[in-house]
């Protein structure tokens, strides 16, 4: 099944539920300032960075500051049966925050305290609001530090509801792998607590990575416990370009098949580099390149460099670079998260359809070339990422969102590229997550019967079906 071209086709989810005048009421008289109905602010809790523009605003917007605020917003709207939708910083791109049944928006940005670090045991609590880059700079003196990086400066709540990944995923792993406990508010507006801040546990169902994913329609997160990582003794950056996709992403593929334990190792196509030089004022080489981090004791650095330089100069890699100070690397690194918004500066006015496709590392190469020869054959513009080195890609392909036939091509590419991954042994998102976009994949991905054990779950944890309804699935 095609994903949607447009809202049109999700009408089964946009059924905008009327909102009671006695439940605005009771949140202006419990919330006070902190509950807006202010067009600007709705407007502002209705958007993320999908290319979906006309879903209407949340009804109202709660200013959440801990979690009774979030426990008592959810009670009151449960009541009225009425929808809520968790915001965090608004960064999504597959329409997960967009209020499609109507609702109010709990924005819990404001609930962004460290609540409790515990450095030898190498975990650390926070609020669901508090961001990746807060929680490291708060933690810098203690010698450790939280590695999952999707790019975005998203909330840990966020990155914990869409189970995200990004550029370190190949060494540290997902939030799947990093989150040991939470603290949740269910659909009557209770408050659970999932897991502990011990390494492992087999007491009974494993709640934690059922709200792990999910995207707020089982339960809005208000408190994380992750793990920790001693900061590496050295750290490398590199990049390298090559003659084409294919030879970067073979130089990746062997280097992981060879067991090195790199830190990171994106891909950056030719369109990209040039939309990243003019955005960040770079003079990278307009080629495909691989921009790799190495992080270990001195020795194992260099060794593992020797060896990623070896297997690059056998697939025609060239001007292997380094980037060794902190401030080089951190150029580098903030031109790699800058280069979605790069490529939008590169076509101004557009949108952009965007996947996340992840297959087997060995299926790679067929995976990322055949989807770039069928962009480059649609003549729409385009652009390539990836953490290539957990087999996960990003293909942009950048649209005028008023062009009804840009959008069409750009979602049947989109299908072609999922449907070829799903083919190989991969999935549909590898890090995004489902929110709007991806609902029918999903389908094709999972298969009914385990949408229907989905539904069944859904079902039994929020029977009036009001946490971020419309998403993931239909009911």
């Amino acid at each position: 099944m095609n994903a949607p071209a447009d809202l049109s086709a999700l009408s089964p989810q946009i059924a905008t539920r009327p909102i009671p005048p006695a439940l605005l009421d009771a949140l202006a008289q419990r919330f006070g300032a902190r509950c807006s109905t202010a067009l600007a602010v709705r407007e502002q809790h209705g958007r993320d960075e999908s290319a979906f523009t006309t879903v209407p605003p949340p009804a109202a917007v709660v200013f959440a500051e801990s979690t009774q605020d979030v426990a008592d917003a959810v009670r009151l709207a449960a009541a009225h049966e009425v929808p809520v939708i968790p915001f965090g910083v608004g960064s999504s791109l597959e329409g997960h925050l967009l209020a499609v049944q109507g609702g109010i928006s709990i924005d819990l940005g404001r609930m962004n305290r460290v609540l409790a670090v515990h450095p030898q045991d190498l975990t650390v609590t926070v609020q669901a609001g508090v961001t990746r880059k807060q929680l490291n700079d708060e933690i810098k003196s203690t010698g450790l530090f939280f590695p999952i990086d999707p790019g975005a400066d998203a909330t840990l709540g966020g990155m914990s509801a869409t189970r995200a990944s990004g550029t370190n995923a190949v060494r540290y792993g997902t939030m799947r792998e990093n989150v040991l406990s939470l603290e949740v508010v269910t659909a009557g507006g209770d408050v659970v607590r999932t897991g502990t801040r011990a390494r492992k546990s087999s007491a009974g169902y494993d709640l934690t990575r059922l709200f792990v994913g999910s995207e707020g329609t089982l339960g809005i997160i208000t408190e994380v416990t992750l793990r920790l990582y001693p900061l590496p003794e050295a750290v490398s950056a590199a990049i390298c370009s090559f003659p084409s996709v294919a030879d970067a992403v073979n130089t990746t593929i062997e280097t992981i098949q060879m067991g090195v334990p790199i830190a990171r190792v994106e891909l950056i196509d030719a369109n990209t580099v040039r939309a990243v030089n003019a955005h960040s004022r770079l003079g990278l080489r307009e080629e495909p390149l691989l921009l790799m981090e190495f992080h270990g004791s001195p020795a194992g650095v260099r060794e593992q460099a020797e060896t990623v330089q070896e297997i690059a100069a056998s697939h025609g890699g060239e001007s292997f670079e380094w980037a060794s100070t902190p401030e080089e690397r951190t150029r580098l690194w903030t031109a790699r998260h800058n280069a979605f918004f790069a490529a939008l500066q590169s076509k101004p006015g557009c949108k952009a359809i965007t996947t996340d496709a992840c297959v087997p590392i060995s299926q790679l190469a067929e995976a990322v070339v055949t989807s770039v020869h069928e962009a480059e054959a649609s003549g729409l513009p385009y652009f390539l990422v990836g953490h290539v080195g957990d087999g996960n890609f990003h293909m942009g392909y950048l649209i005028d969102p008023d062009s009804a036939a840009e959008r069409q091509l750009a979602e049947d590419l989109n299908h072609r590229l999922v449907n070829h991954a799903l083919a190989l042994g991969g999935t549909c998102t590898g890090e995004h997550g489902v929110g709007l976009h991806k609902m029918g994949f999903l389908r094709d991905e999972a298969g009914v019967g385990t949408i229907d054990l989905m539904r069944a779950i859904k079902q039994a944890l929020d029977p009036k079906n009001i946490l971020n309804p419309g998403k993931i699935f239909s009911l």
